[in-house]
């Protein structure tokens, strides 16, 4: 479990927990919001999935006082930085500050790693959901861009700073 006692808006302790036989079909039935569709997977099951196959993604089960309400993923790139990415926070908990809670924690056990140096992810260029949320973090867009989303990045000093100060 990872968690630092952050907690979104309702004040619903937010943590994140490994994908295991407990909790991966509560993880794989994430869905989110209709407004969402077009920037992420119908479901956290095609995330699950890219983590148990392709062996680069490391997937968390996203969790408010004790009930998964999401799914988020981490890498390590060859280049020493550490990225975040397939987040997908079930409808029914979006807008009431969970994926901002999950992101906090995430950050924050990434960028406390002795060698993390930098924090990335990406986004589709539209998602200004998503956008907003990763430049109220402190993330900036890079001239970089992973297929049509865009590369943001923030070091881990500058993260540490952002989730707890």
């Amino acid at each position: 479990m990872i968690d630092y006692g952050y907690r979104d808006r309702s004040e619903r302790r937010v943590a994140l927990f490994q994908v295991d036989d407990e909790n991966w079909r509560a993880v794989a039935d994430v869905v989110p919001a209709d407004d969402q569709r077009r920037f992420v997977p119908p479901s956290a099951a095609r995330y699950l999935l890219l983590s148990l196959r392709e062996e680069v993604w490391n997937s968390l089960a996203v969790h408010a006082d004790g009930t998964v309400v999401g799914h988020v993923m981490w890498a390590r790139d060859d280049d020493g930085s550490y990225w975040i990415g397939g987040m997908l926070i079930d409808a029914g908990a979006q807008g009431t500050g969970v994926g901002r809670a999950a992101v906090r924690t995430l950050m924050r056990w990434l960028a406390e790693r002795a060698d993390c140096q930098e924090l990335r992810l990406s986004y589709e260029p539209d998602n200004t959901v998503a956008a907003a949320l990763y430049s109220s973090l402190g993330f900036r867009a890079t001239e970089e861009s992973e297929g049509d989303e865009v590369v943001a990045s923030l070091s881990a000093r500058d993260a540490l700073v952002a989730v707890t100060g």
